[in-house]
């Protein structure tokens, strides 16, 4: 069974606020922290374009000083009352390089008193890697994160062996926003890659930062992709390669028409491409995946306690979404303790995860709790295929959001069946059909009392399930509801039922 956090920090959870100073754009999240779970619960962004002077001028653009400090500016009033440790604020390449970066921050203390900390290249690298194991424990490979102003390379290699480098290599270093030379920046591109090439070689990127999270998106609507989520979806590598000789052919006018991407990002999207074009080149890229998280959620994981990094965060994040609306704490944990046996013995389908998801399965037992019950199947169902949730594939979001579903219906299939359809084989969505209707075998048998639970098992036996009770405890096992749910689960397995 899968360790839990501390469901009394959990209770009571936190706030951690953290802003943003990049090259482009100046940024204040504040999160909620629950254990290991991370939700973003306030997100506010100006794009100030600090760092698109940089490369004529070597100092930061007046107009995006303004910007920025008028964003510092409310963003203090904002969080007026916090205390200082729980507001992080840092800046980036673009503060990091100009020459009137010192005379920016010393404005920015004496106008806001926040007290910005300007991270180094290595630091930067660090944090974007750290932001991508936050969002996805087992990430491997290389990460790249794309600022304004510079690139960040680093190898995933643990919690304490990160290898990073940070190159000149964003959109406003590269030229942005003037109109791309196209041979000209591959060449530089070429030439500032070629000394690294071999040491971040990887069949699988993690790809950081708003510049590539549209490139994404763009790539979803292209293939018509029915599932809009960015974190962790996954490009392969000459699709990526394709989309990108697409966007760097495209004039601003040309990207303009393309509906769903964001305006405030025409000058410098076909530099970012053209980055992605090389990178995949000069790396051997097989595989892009897109992470949400990057810098800000690095941060927030360091300043974790080591217990509580080692927690799995969709187990976690799954724990959390429903105790805030559940009504039976510790049901889960219960749940997943009784029918776990039960599909350990099934073949695994899912490369090592299938005890992972169905911890997380388990944990969203009572999402629908405080939902209309002719409504709650497609109301889970659509949640979690929705809900900002880490440390699961595309794959998995549909599989659990099809066990949520089945939870609580009987039905066939969910309403909106396409949107999984493309991403779930038809043996996983039979797995999720049957892990749903065990949840709710269990819930109904206890009445979601996990104490009750511990008074019966489910087992395989042979070519049948059985379902059965503890002496003196058999009453439990009568009623049409019980006969029925057993039924449902039985047939999911394809197996015969005998109860008693």
């Amino acid at each position: 069974m899968w360790p839990r956090g501390d469901s009394s920090g959990r209770a009571d959870g936190r706030q951690a606020a953290v802003i943003d100073v990049g090259s482009n754009s100046v940024r204040l999240v504040i999160y909620r922290v629950d254990g290991r779970a991370l939700w973003t619960i306030y997100n506010e962004k100006v794009v100030a374009g600090l760092g698109k002077d940089l490369t004529s001028t070597r100092r930061l653009s007046p107009d995006g000083v303004e910007a920025a400090v008028g964003a510092l500016r409310r963003f203090r009033a904002l969080l007026e009352g916090w205390r200082a440790e729980e507001v992080t604020a840092c800046a980036t390449a673009a503060v990091r390089e100009a020459a009137d970066g010192k005379a920016f921050l010393k404005r920015v203390m004496d106008e806001t008193g926040l007290e910005v900390r300007v991270l180094t290249g290595e630091e930067e690298a660090r944090y974007a890697a750290l932001g991508v194991v936050c969002g996805q424990p087992d990430a491997q490979g290389v990460v790249g994160d794309l600022g304004g102003s510079s690139l960040e390379l680093v190898r995933l290699n643990g919690f304490n062996n990160i290898e990073g480098v940070t190159l000149p290599l964003g959109p406003f270093a590269l030229g942005a926003p003037k109109p791309m030379n196209l041979e000209r920046t591959r060449r530089l591109i070429d030439d500032r890659l070629a000394p690294l090439a071999s040491r971040y070689s990887s069949p699988e990127f993690h790809a950081v930062g708003g510049a590539w999270r549209n490139l994404a998106l763009l790539h979803m609507q292209l293939v018509k992709y029915p599932l809009h989520v960015a974190h962790q979806y996954e490009i392969g590598g000459a699709d990526a390669l394709d989309l990108a000789r697409f966007v760097q052919r495209q004039s601003r006018s040309s990207l303009e028409g393309i509906e769903g991407l964001s305006k405030k990002r025409f000058d410098t999207l076909p530099y970012a491409a053209a980055v992605l074009d090389r990178l995949i080149e000069r790396l051997g890229i097989e595989k892009i995946v897109i992470s949400a998280y990057g810098v800000r959620e690095g941060l927030l994981l360091e300043a974790m306690p080591p217990e509580v990094r080692q927690l799995n965060p969709l187990i976690e994040g799954c724990e959390a979404l429903v105790a805030h609306r559940g009504v039976a704490p510790g049901l889960g944990q219960a749940i997943e303790a009784w029918i776990g046996p039960l599909f350990e013995a099934l073949p695994q389908l899912f490369d090592g995860r299938d005890g992972v998801l169905l911890a997380a399965a388990c944990r969203l037992a009572d999402l629908g709790a405080f939902l209309h019950p002719d409504h709650r199947a497609d109301l889970a169902f659509e949640q979690v295929l929705r809900a900002p949730l880490a440390d699961m594939t595309h794959a998995e979001r549909a599989f659990l959001a099809n066990v949520a579903f089945a939870r609580h219906s009987a039905a066939p299939q969910p309403p909106d069946a396409s949107a999984v359809g493309r991403v779930l084989t038809p043996e996983r969505r039979q797995r999720a059909r049957a892990i749903g209707a065990a949840i709710r075998l269990a819930c109904d048998l206890s009445a979601r009392n996990a104490r009750l639970l511990e008074k019966s098992a489910v087992t395989i036996r042979g070519d049948r399930l059985s379902l059965t009770a503890l002496a003196a405890w058999e009453d439990m096992l009568l009623g049409e509801q019980t006969t029925r749910r057993a039924q449902a689960l039985a047939q999911a397995l394809k197996l015969k039922l005998e109860m008693g």
